[in-house]
């Protein structure tokens, strides 16, 4: 086992991928000799080479479509997106043309070696281009997967398992912990699975819902609604597209609640997709309405950062109002 931040977790799980496969790449702006804006491919150039880790123009869309025909050639190409506010201009590229690649061909090609990063998520003073949480556009579209880490460990075990996936990964990093994170981390070679939840707190009265950074946040909550003889079970939901439905469905027939949290606004959010399943299932178990606790449905705006996030204090309030109903 060894400590580490979440940051350094990644650039172990890169280093480690492209050791065991020459055919793993990694590229993006600026991710060559300088290794990033955010350093998280630091060394790599100079272990393995120009050919291995590049940079790019600045052009999102030609990054995806060119990571595209790599996949497509055999490659594992490892994208990396500066800021997943970046990402709209090669929306097309992953909708239209990753999320589509195997399925219009009847399983003949497919770029299923392809993963790209892109840290999310606000808490540093971003502002409202450096801040956002777009998880919401990806998990609509079939043929991708949507991975979100919360701790280095997870970060490690995830993105080692998304290069070595069959399906093409959108694994998001939430940007606010990749050095706030810090934990032990078995550095064995064994990938983490790709579409089930962890449930890392047993609880009776509630279940609590999250990922990524937001996880942190219902750790917090739950501590509170501890001093208020409150049990939450919290769960990691890791995997957004596909995600754990049996998991959360088990909990919730248990605890008779469900608080669901993400950074994202709430309006067309993936808490409300979890909140129709699991009330199409456990509608006869439910003690009150599923509650969501998000983002607001505005631009993130960086003079009220803190209003808008969706912190401790409001889940906590949040859970009261739910087991009190």
């Amino acid at each position: 086992m060894t400590r580490m931040n979440l940051l350094q977790a990644v650039n172990q799980a890169l280093d480690l991928a492209m050791a065991r496969d020459e055919r793993v790449v990694c590229f993006g702006e600026d991710v060559g000799h300088f290794g990033g804006v955010f350093r998280a491919t630091s060394g790599l150039q100079d272990k393995y080479g120009k050919h291995r880790c590049f940079n790019t123009p600045l052009t999102e869309q030609g990054i995806i479509g060119f990571a595209n025909g790599m996949a497509a050639r055999g490659f594992k190409p490892v994208a990396e997106i500066q800021f997943a506010d970046y990402i709209y201009p090669a929306f097309d590229q992953i909708v239209n043309e990753t999320a589509k690649f195997r399925y219009r061909s009847g399983n003949q090609f497919d770029v299923g070696g392809l993963v790209i990063r892109t840290p999310y998520g606000g808490g540093i003073a971003g502002g409202h281009y450096h801040s956002q949480s777009p998880e919401a556009y990806f998990v609509h579209t079939a043929g991708l997967r949507v991975l979100v880490p919360r701790d280095p460990a997870q970060a490690r075990g995830l993105l080692l398992a998304a290069i070595e996936c069959p399906d093409p990964v959108l694994f998001f990093e939430p940007k606010r912990l990749y050095r706030a994170a810090v934990g032990e981390v078995d550095e064995g070679d064994d990938p983490l699975p790709l579409d089930r939840a962890e449930v890392v707190q047993e609880g009776s009265d509630i279940t609590l819902l999250a990922w990524g950074a937001q996880m942190e946040v219902l750790q917090k909550a739950a501590e509170l609604a501890g001093q208020q003889n409150i049990s939450c079970e919290i769960i990691d939901l890791r995997s957004l597209l596909p995600w754990d439905v049996e998991t959360v469905i088990g909990s919730v027939m248990k605890t008779g609640r469900l608080l669901v949290n993400h950074e994202a606004p709430l309006t067309g959010g993936m808490a409300g997709e979890i909140a129709a399943t699991v009330q199409e299932h456990c509608f006869l178990h439910l003690e009150s309405p599923i509650a969501r606790v998000c983002g607001l449905d505005t631009p993130y705006p960086l003079a009220l950062e803190k209003e808008y996030m969706a912190d401790h204090l409001k889940t906590f309030e949040a859970i009261v109002r739910t087991v009190n109903f």
